[in-house]
């Protein structure tokens, strides 16, 4: 009879044990964060200006420098209402999204007086090639954000619903935008924002780790959007998913993180891949190796 030497026999043992375990590889608690911005260039990211077709960078609004995303209207005479808007290429249902912005310098001429210190991350927004020529805003929910003018209360994350409604506290929400509780954040600095989004039931928008507005069970509907193209001015129903996009509406405005805690995917505790903060199944995702 052949003996394995004992060596031998505890590396190949060990070896099969961590080939056939099922138990995940990673810490299933760790969140992974992706960066949707990085610090480099515009990779995976598509550039679309109201009047100009899906790609041009429209006078070189929207750069990248010092490893910041940068909102810029050096180029510019005067503002014409050449609403910008930057889409990621991903689509995200379930999401925590976590973004630090600042605005810096003054507001181009001819700037919309409303659109002083004044961006926005539209969340659950339209595909940008969905989008028509000459419109302005992505059907969306904005997370506004705003900077204050150095002594009045102007409050950040607040809500703008560019062809959609919300209900607040059970009951449909019609007008177009809703301030939120937070803090006014005056000058240029940093202020670090965060939406978790929820498919189409919750949605909250949180300031310093606090909420400061929540809503549920967005819609399409409403108006503030013009140039729509025909297939998009007959749709009706839930908003569920979409795309996550950074505007450009006459003030210039600095991003140095941009990144996203996907809430949706595999929730089998037995696969590599599982994570215990997901709030949504997507089971096909499931890797066993």
């Amino acid at each position: 009879m052949y003996y394995f030497p004992r060596l031998l026999l505890i590396v190949i043992t060990t070896t099969l044990l961590t080939n056939c375990s099922t138990r995940p590889a990673s810490n299933p608690d760790e969140e992974e964060w992706l960066q949707l911005f990085n610090g480099q260039n515009l990779d995976h990211w598509f550039i679309k200006i109201r009047g100009q077709q899906l790609g041009k960078n429209y006078k070189n609004t929207f750069l990248v420098e010092d490893s910041l995303l940068k909102v810029r209207y050096n180029e510019y005479d005067s503002f014409q209402n050449e609403f910008g808007h930057l889409f990621h290429d991903r689509e995200f249902s379930h999401y925590r999204l976590r973004v630090t912005y600042r605005f810096v310098g003054d507001q181009v001429a001819g700037g919309p007086g409303w659109a002083f210190r004044n961006n926005g991350l539209m969340l659950h927004a339209q595909s940008a090639e969905s989008m028509g020529l000459d419109q302005d805003f992505p059907l969306s929910l904005e997370m506004q954000l705003l900077g204050g003018n150095g002594t009045t209360p102007r409050a950040t994350a607040n809500l703008c619903t560019p062809g959609t409604h919300v209900n607040m506290a059970d009951t449909l929400f019609t007008p177009h935008c809703i301030s939120s509780s937070s803090e006014t954040f005056h000058g240029d600095q940093w202020v670090e924002v965060e939406a978790l989004v929820l498919g189409d039931s919750i949605l909250q928008h949180i300031v310093g780790g606090q909420p400061v507005l929540t809503y549920t069970r967005p819609v399409i509907g409403g108006g503030n959007v013009s140039g729509l193209t025909p297939e998009k001015t007959t749709l009706s129903g839930p908003v569920s998913k979409g795309h996550i996009a950074i505007q450009a509406e006459s003030h210039p405005t600095d991003f140095k993180k941009i990144e996203v805690l996907n809430l949706c995917g595999c929730m089998d505790k037995k696969a590599t891949n599982y994570k215990s903060y997901y709030l949504k199944a997507d089971n096909e995702q499931c890797r066993y190796e």
